[in-house]
């Protein structure tokens, strides 16, 4: 039976049942539904994984749901370009002229967006046992990493409002309590004075209240922070 039936093959030569069995000849819906099933469960164990490892200030859900979706829509695209070359063409042209204007704001996010779309690529062309090692072994490595970074200090900007001549019980109490610090920005008025330190703590330490101790010493504020390559 001829595969490329038109419409009009169908209103003529064809019964609604064939072409039906036509179309399904490539396609199973169990099939489908198994490598959605699996796609939704990677994609969710992606999202996890992304949720447990956020180092932002501001988490987003909304993104979590973007690489379940990457992950799900990737899967039956695949099965579709790998049933027909044609099609896989003409998919390949739709995709180039595409342009994603949403701006990722960490790096880190982008590799989590190429992880969904792998694991959509993996499950799509029936490769599953690849595509669980694949999550599994990233998963494993991401969370190890994480883990090792929580044992670094954590990186905050410490943000001051004072008088001048209290810049040098400031500066022994930041030597005291942090383990680094490296002013960032200061600015000196005739009501006083302000400073934005950045500094790497331990999370035991009160910093906050330390400073508030101090004569001259308006208000204290501490912000987490993200800084690049550790600076």
């Amino acid at each position: 039976m001829n595969s490329n039936l038109t419409f009009n093959d169908l209103t003529k030569d064809a019964s609604l049942a064939d072409w039906f069995a036509d179309q399904l000849a490539n396609f199973k819906p169990l099939n489908v539904a198994l490598a959605l099933l699996f796609a939704l469960a990677a994609g969710v164990i992606i999202a996890v994984v992304y949720k447990k490892t956020y180092r932002g200030v501001l988490y987003s859900p909304s993104f979590s749901l973007t690489l379940i979706l990457l992950c799900l829509v990737t899967t039956p695209v695949v099965m579709a370009i790998g049933s027909s070359v044609a099609l896989s063409m003409g998919m390949v042209g739709a995709l180039s002229i595409v342009r994603f204007r949403t701006a990722v704001k960490d790096p880190l996010d982008t590799a989590y967006m190429f992880w969904s779309i792998t694991m959509g690529i993996l499950i799509g062309s029936n490769a599953y046992v690849i595509a669980m090692v694949a999550l599994l072994g990233i998963s494993v490595i991401i969370l190890a990493i994480s883990l090792v970074h929580l044992r670094q200090n954590n990186s905050y900007l410490l943000v001051l409002h004072y008088d001048e001549q209290a810049l040098p019980d400031i500066e022994s109490t930041l030597r005291r309590s942090a383990r680094f610090w490296r002013m960032r920005s200061k600015t000196v008025t005739r009501s006083g004075a302000e400073m934005t330190v950045e500094v790497r703590l331990d999370q035991r330490v009160n910093l906050v209240t330390d400073m508030l101790d101090i004569n001259g010493v308006y208000d204290a504020t501490l912000v987490a922070c993200q800084t690049e390559a550790g600076a």
